[in-house]
């Protein structure tokens, strides 16, 4: 009766009411079932028998949407990882005669080589899904070593070998000469001494990389170098064409380099070793793997080319006051002002702004009249390194202090220049400018002031005024001795003798100082160890703030000065090989000459490879014992 009563319901509007709600429900239900069943399961996929120098694949699959970077190998150990992880991800939902089923899946593919013959194992993978760490079991495999089987097994795994050889071989045959490229690349080839040139180091390659390691870094002698990639930001990438084919390019190292001296100078290469990934059809029918691909990694060792630098000398006719700028600059000069109360002090300000050599650009001279006492100069500077050149200011403020009222003409500043550009001398200069020097703020005037010598002044400025006529006691004299008399007494003789043999001694002294200043190269040995314990204790405070860079570029300071003073060796022929003979002409032994240039190289290594292993503290340590060790041994 029920059922017949349900079957008559034609009211159209009924049918679909119930007919969506039954939907509604049903997907529900559907819904709830789909994502509230299934545990999140991680599985590893690896075979379980492997042939001793046979590459295979392991899988680890996980069945839900892992955290972000949670997953964590294992250890491998007895194996080594030629690949991986390579991941992928996929997902899917299928509805089957009404009933919906979706799947997440996410799977980490690792390519290993056993090391040795035996029963090994793969280790537990772990991965976080929603705060919960998922962990797969381990995984037993036995290695089979093929080489003491039958002669038909060992017929087998000949040919498979072979047939791996050549897979190898077709692999390291795809990544050809051009296929991987460093190149230095500079912005001129002649300049004139100081004048910036841009040297960017570039690899150029068509095939995919998996690691990369420096084996010769470029030692820019002859060149004052600013280095312009931050040593926080990563390798500048991007396409080029070059030679009509495309390339991914990375920036290795971007330099802006000052040349100080003229002559042919050479920018030495850059060489590394790339390790090209080389995907490749598989030669072996294994069971397994079927006619799959294989990965293989193929070293290459590449190097730029040298770059030679024609340094053209600056010309001849240089302006007195000329003190090396070459760029493009501007002067601007803040002067005090023109009334001035004695006694009070006041500031010359001068600013160069510009494009050049701004590290080294000196203060101008500033000629004050005798009258004002003048301070040591404050300098302020804003530089900025750039591929175009070092931009910025250099701003130096001059004090003084008037002692004598009057009117003075001041002389303008001048500062010259070399401009690459024009191909000549450029001379700035500020205005001329007249201060008057008023009473100062007591409102003394000239006539009323007493000006000791000492201060600005020369004796024939110094004048008592209004004090001419002193008052004159009358009467007659009453002297009377208060002691003995100094004169011709023990003690007199005595001091004169003291005195006599003082300025004798202080004479030897003297005499010697002016011989040993006349000799150079005395002098310069002399202060080679005091120069290069400045720079150990710079070094040690670079050190201890861990700024890796400034530390090794201060050690190389340290180290190259003082051999360059102590053995007088010019700055020009500073080489290894030239520090080796002449420290062998001094006495010291092969092995410490060799120690010495040792920690040069690591130091150079270092200071451009930030993944070079050199410790701070060693180099340090080693360095300090090697100068202190020449400095007793090496007698001038």
């Amino acid at each position: 009766m029920r059922f017949d009563t349900f079957r008559r319901c034609d009211n159209p509007d009924m049918k679909q009411k119930i007919t969506t709600c039954i939907l509604t429900v049903w997907m529900a239900l559907t819904t709830l079932w789909v994502f509230g069943a299934g545990k999140p399961v991680l599985e590893v996929q690896a075979p379980l028998t492997v042939a001793l120098g046979e590459a295979f694949r392991v899988e680890f699959a996980l069945n839900a949407k892992p955290e972000e970077d949670t997953f964590r190998a294992p250890s491998f150990e007895g194996f080594d990882l030629l690949a991986g992880p390579a991941v992928s991800r996929g997902q899917s939902i299928q509805i089957i005669n009404g009933s919906m089923t979706k799947s997440v899946n996410v799977t980490y593919t690792f390519v290993l080589l056993p090391k040795e013959a035996g029963n090994l194992t793969i280790g537990s993978a772990e991965v976080t899904v929603e705060g919960e760490v998922v962990r797969s079991t381990p995984q037993p495999i036995e290695i089979v070593d093929e080489s003491k089987a039958s002669a038909a097994t060992q017929g087998t795994t000949t040919q498979r070998q072979q047939r791996r050889q050549d897979t190898q071989s077709d692999a390291a045959s795809r990544v050809a000469e051009d296929d991987l490229l460093l190149r230095a690349i500079v912005s001129k080839r002649s300049v004139y001494k100081n004048e910036p040139l841009h040297v960017t180091y570039k690899l150029y390659t068509r095939v995919p990389f998996v690691d990369y390691s420096f084996e010769a870094s470029p030692s820019f002698n002859g060149f004052w170098a600013q280095d312009l990639v931050s040593k926080k930001s990563n390798a500048q990438t991007s396409r080029e064409t070059y030679n009509g084919k495309v390339y991914d390019t990375f920036v290795l190292g971007d330099w802006l380099l000052y040349p100080q001296q003229a002559g042919q100078l050479t920018i030495d290469p850059m060489g590394m070793t790339i390790v090209a990934q080389v995907v490749v059809q598989s030669r072996n029918p294994d069971p397994f793997f079927g006619s799959g691909h294989e990965v293989f990694n193929v070293p290459r060792k590449v190097q730029s080319q040298p770059v030679a630098i024609t340094v053209k000398p600056l010309p001849a006719g240089a302006p007195a006051d000329f003190n090396g700028a070459v760029g493009s600059f501007t002067l601007e000069a803040t002067p005090p002002a023109e009334r001035l109360a004695a006694n009070s002090g006041a500031t010359y300000t001068v600013r160069i702004a510009g494009t050049g050599n701004l590290t080294f650009v000196q203060a101008p001279t500033l000629n004050l009249p005798t009258s004002f006492e003048q301070y040591n100069v404050k300098t302020t500077e804003s530089i900025n390194a750039s591929a175009s050149g070092i931009t910025g200011y250099r701003q130096f403020e001059y004090p003084f202090i008037a002692r004598a009222e009057g009117t003075y003409e001041l002389e303008p500043v001048r500062f010259s220049y070399f401009d690459p550009q024009r191909m000549q001398y450029m001379t700035l200069q500020s205005k001329p400018l007249q201060m008057e020097i008023l009473p100062d703020a007591k409102g003394n005037v000239s006539g009323e002031s007493v000006l000791l010598p000492g201060h600005g002044l020369t004796k024939e400025q110094v004048k008592l005024l209004g004090e001419d006529i002193r008052f004159i006691k009358l009467g007659a004299a009453h002297l009377h001795a208060r002691s003995n008399p100094l004169m011709f007494s023990t003690t007199y003789w005595l001091l004169i003798g003291g005195l006599l043999v003082a300025f004798a001694a202080a004479y030897v002294t003297l005499r010697q100082r002016i011989r040993e200043s006349k000799n150079l190269v005395v002098v310069r040995g002399k202060r080679a160890n005091k120069m290069a314990v400045r720079r150990f204790r710079s070094a040690h405070k670079y050190m201890q703030l861990e700024e890796r860079r400034a530390f090794y570029e201060e050690m190389l300071h340290a180290l190259w000065g003082y051999v360059s003073d102590k053995l007088n060796i010019p700055v020009a022929n500073l080489t290894k090989e030239n520090v080796c003979e002449e420290l062998l002409k001094r006495g010291i032994r092969q092995e410490e000459a060799e120690r010495f240039t040792a920690i040069i190289a690591r130091c150079d290594e270092a200071q451009y490879s930030p993944s070079a292993g050199a410790s701070m503290s060693d180099v340090y340590a080693e360095g300090v014992d090697l100068v202190s060790d020449f400095e007793a041994k090496i007698k001038r």
